[in-house]
């Protein structure tokens, strides 16, 4: 009983000593552990609130650009942008406003609203929605050389051809009539064979006395 004793009051000795030597490291470790996990909690948390919070908003915005208030549309998209401009509410409010701002012809917000998506949307796909939109606005007005600007650089791949096909119009607008052809058979390549937009490629090619080269159509339809 005696030898069981000290045994136990050597192993309290030992864990006193090593607590003394790393109790504090101990410690400090747990806090940094508890208070990143409540951090995480609360980021989370924060989240879901902005989330639910732009969602509300961005129900807004739609319900005013069903009306056609443009001056409400301004005043709801800046609240927007102002909020909550990291969230995919915010560009998808942005393009909502624009396509409103261009029916009302309100045309320079509706770069400015087209432009703020392109630039500071985190989502690629958006980007090249807002780009693509921007240059069909810039094309409109005669901007010319600032449409063909947007649609410069790389596109995600499903949009490739879209921006193919917008250029295509730039430089059919300008007049020139081979550099047109080019992006429009770049477009027609990129497009899928059952796609009707893909037809409507076809007619601006045959408008422009051009057509598809029988192997490229053959290899698109295959």
């Amino acid at each position: 009983m005696a030898h069981l004793d000290l045994e136990e009051q050597e192993q309290l000795d030992q864990l006193k000593h090593f607590w003394r030597q790393y109790g504090n490291a101990i410690t400090w470790a747990l806090i940094v552990v508890l208070a990143a996990f409540a951090g995480w909690n609360l980021y989370q948390y924060w989240q879901r609130n902005q989330a639910a919070q732009a969602a509300a908003m961005y129900d807004e915005v739609e319900r005013i650009a069903m009306t056609g208030d443009a001056a409400k549309l301004d005043r709801a998209l800046a609240d927007m942008k102002d909020k909550f401009a990291s969230t995919t509410y915010a560009q998808q409010a942005g393009l909502l406003a624009a396509k409103v701002y261009v029916e009302t012809g309100k045309l320079d917000a509706a770069k400015a609203a087209l432009l703020w998506v392109a630039e500071k949307s985190s989502d690629e796909g958006y980007q090249a929605i807002a780009r693509l939109r921007l240059a069909g606005v810039l094309l409109e007005s005669k901007a010319y050389d600032e449409a063909l600007k947007q649609l410069s650089g790389n596109f995600p791949a499903d949009f490739a051809a879209l921006a193919a096909d917008r250029r295509g119009d730039i430089y059919q607008a300008q007049g020139k009539k081979a550099e047109a052809v080019a992006e429009y058979l770049k477009a027609y390549q990129g497009l899928d064979a059952s796609s009707e937009y893909r037809r409507l490629v076809d007619v601006k090619l045959a408008a422009l006395g051009a057509s598809v080269p029988a192997e490229r159509a053959a290899g698109g339809a295959k």
